[in-house]
C-alpha cells in the first residue's frame, strides 16, 4: 500500500471565504500514484473547514447567510470565547457547521465524486496563511 502527504497553503484576503480545492486535491492524487483507494482532505486550523458541495456562485453566497444566521459575527461580545481578546468565537461555531475533514474514494485513479460534488476550503476567520493536509492511501 502507497500513502502520500502533502500541505495545501491558503491566504484569503477577507474574513470569510469558500474555494474549490478540487484542481489541488486532484494533483496531489496524481502525484501520488494512487489508483484505488482513499483521500482525506482536513483542515489544520480550528477557524477553517473542508467540505464538499457544489460550485455554484448562488449557493456560497447562501452558505454565507446561513452560517451568518446562526453563528453573527457581531457584537462579538455576545461570545465569551472573545472575552480573550480574540474576536473569531463565531469562526470557531462555522466550523463546527461545516465540519473538519472530508474522505473522498479513489477509484482508477480519479476522484470518484457523484454529480456536481467539489471539494472546498471554508475560511471563517481568514487574512493569514492556514493549511490544508491531504493524506492519500491505497494501491
Amino acid at each position: 500500500m502507497k500513502s502520500h502527504r502533502k500541505e495545501l497553503w491558503f491566504e484569503v484576503p477577507t474574513r470569510r471565504g469558500f474555494l474549490n480545492i478540487t484542481a489541488e486535491v486532484e494533483q496531489c492524487l496524481r502525484e501520488s500514484g494512487v489508483r484505488e483507494g482513499l483521500v482525506l482532505v482536513n483542515a489544520m486550523h480550528i477557524t477553517a473547514s473542508v467540505f464538499v458541495n457544489d460550485d455554484e456562485r448562488g449557493l456560497h453566497q447562501d452558505f454565507e447567510r446561513f452560517l451568518e444566521r446562526l453563528a453573527p459575527h457581531e457584537p462579538v461580545g455576545q461570545y465569551r470565547h472573545n472575552d480573550t481578546g480574540e474576536d473569531n468565537a463565531d469562526a470557531h461555531l462555522k466550523r463546527q457547521l461545516f465540519g473538519r475533514e472530508v474522505v473522498v474514494a479513489v477509484t482508477e485513479g480519479r476522484l470518484d465524486f457523484g454529480p456536481w460534488e467539489q471539494i472546498f476550503y471554508g475560511e471563517f476567520d481568514g487574512r493569514r496563511r492556514k493549511r490544508v493536509l491531504v493524506k492519500i492511501v491505497g494501491d
